[in-house]
């Protein structure tokens, strides 16, 4: 299976008028952003469990990384609730599961193979760092070789420099309305800019977004 594998293509995709797909475990549904494989592939997706459902034990050859978007996910080595960041590095085994149910924004198989750190944030607690210009403030959350991923709050009437990503961006809008001069990204938008892409990003509303940026070279 193969969605949105072409590197060298701006993406931006409304997650949010997209249907949910069973996953082979009952209760856990999804909606596929990106794919190349089958149930073994290197996926970016927005995970729901239904209150009670679980997932078999399973190992992360290449990695796994989610930010809870809402709910409580679980598994044998602790709670995670809404606003938390792992990051499970390649050769991590885990059995996942929930009891109140939980929405998941997760990427799978795209790390390297020595970037052998767990992360585990509570971004609801951990202090946030003013950013480069007034009214943003930013999180990070982990960075290996030129990928560096972190949350990045905008206050309302924000405007950044026109810039150019090198290794590419990618950005979830967790909450708020994201824009540049390309669009206007309301929340649950995903986006995906190439590399030396370019654009000047504001926000007129304030938002909070996941953003990755630097993980593209390989891929173009």
């Amino acid at each position: 299976m193969q969605i949105n594998t072409d590197y060298s293509q701006k993406i931006a995709i409304n997650s949010t008028e997209m249907n949910w797909v069973e996953s082979p475990m009952p209760g856990v549904d999804r909606k596929m952003l990106e794919r190349d494989g089958d149930e073994i592939a290197k996926a970016t997706s927005i995970v729901r469990y239904a209150p009670g459902s679980s997932f078999t034990s399973h190992r992360h050859d290449l990695g796994e990384e989610f930010l809870v978007l809402s709910g409580t996910f679980e598994d044998e080595f602790g709670q995670y609730p809404a606003g938390t960041y792992v990051k499970n590095p390649p050769g991590s085994m885990h059995t996942p599961f929930t009891q109140q149910g939980c929405t998941l924004f997760v990427k799978l198989r795209h790390m390297a193979v020595d970037d052998n750190e767990r992360c585990v944030i509570n971004t609801q607690s951990t202090p946030w760092y003013p950013g480069m210009v007034p009214g943003l403030s930013v999180l990070p959350l982990s960075e290996s070789g030129t990928s560096h991923t972190a949350l990045v709050r905008w206050a309302p009437g924000t405007y950044f420099n026109p810039h150019r990503h090198f290794g590419g961006e990618e950005i979830f809008v967790v909450e708020g309305v994201f824009e540049d001069e390309h669009g206007r990204y309301p929340q649950g938008y995903w986006l995906r800019s190439p590399h030396m892409s370019a654009h000047k990003p504001f926000s007129v509303e304030g938002c909070t977004i996941f953003v990755k940026t630097g993980h593209l070279m390989a891929d173009h």
